[in-house]
């Protein structure tokens, strides 16, 4: 176990069998932990204490549908905004962000202990829609249009780049990135070369490319 302590508090069989001393960890691996005692150097074995877990509803968006599952993790594990996990469910084996942390009495939360959670909110990110505004080449916002394309949640957007999608061929003009989304720089997002992942993405703004550029002839 990864995560034991060099030295824990723990009763000694040999000078200490009431009251908890100081015990330094020889042998953390397996399923019983060698330590010492600090106060006579008596070695012996003491069994790890298992993680107390919670189970936490999990509502999941995806496309504008959601379902619930659940999940168990250990009560003191830090849950945040921004968090992914795999989610497997008899249903489901997706990875999901974490949008939203709601305790008791509908009160929300960036960051909270598992204990004290009672819904985690998130959307699927394997495989995500991103909403594309196409403009006209010749920059009129009038006519411009919606659409959606579907990709994989890493894939990547890069303003300056030309992409097509079925009959629709745009260059990436500028994007705004999600709430949830860290690791980006959120007034420099239109700069020729920046780059947003789909999973990150709220809308992605574009110029149209499919329009046959004129002639004189």
């Amino acid at each position: 176990m990864s995560d034991i302590p060099d030295r824990l508090p723990t009763t000694c069989p040999s000078c200490s069998p009431e009251l908890e001393t100081v015990h330094e960890v020889l042998s953390p691996g397996g399923g019983s932990i060698t330590v010492r005692c600090s106060e006579c150097n008596h070695v012996h074995k003491i069994q790890p204490e298992p993680d107390r877990e919670v189970t936490l509803d999990v509502v999941v968006s995806q496309d504008g549908e959601s379902f619930t599952a659940n999940v168990t993790t250990p009560e003191d594990e830090t849950i945040e905004t921004g968090d992914e996990f795999i989610l497997e469910t008899d249903e489901v084996l997706s990875t999901v962000r974490v949008t939203s942390i709601e305790l008791p009495e509908q009160r929300r939360r960036e960051a909270a202990a598992a204990e004290d959670v009672e819904t985690v909110w998130t959307r699927e990110v394997d495989n995500v829609s991103v909403d594309v505004t196409v403009h006209p080449q010749d920059g009129s916002h009038d006519d411009s249009r919606s659409i959606t394309v579907y990709v994989p949640g890493d894939y990547e957007f890069e303003v300056g780049t030309v992409e097509t999608f079925g009959d629709d061929e745009f260059e990436i003009d500028a994007f705004v990135v999600r709430d949830d989304a860290s690791g980006y720089e959120r007034d420099r997002n239109e700069l020729e070369g920046d780059i947003v992942l789909a999973k990150d993405a709220q809308r992605v703004y574009a110029y149209d490319e499919t329009t046959t550029a004129w002639s004189a002839w």
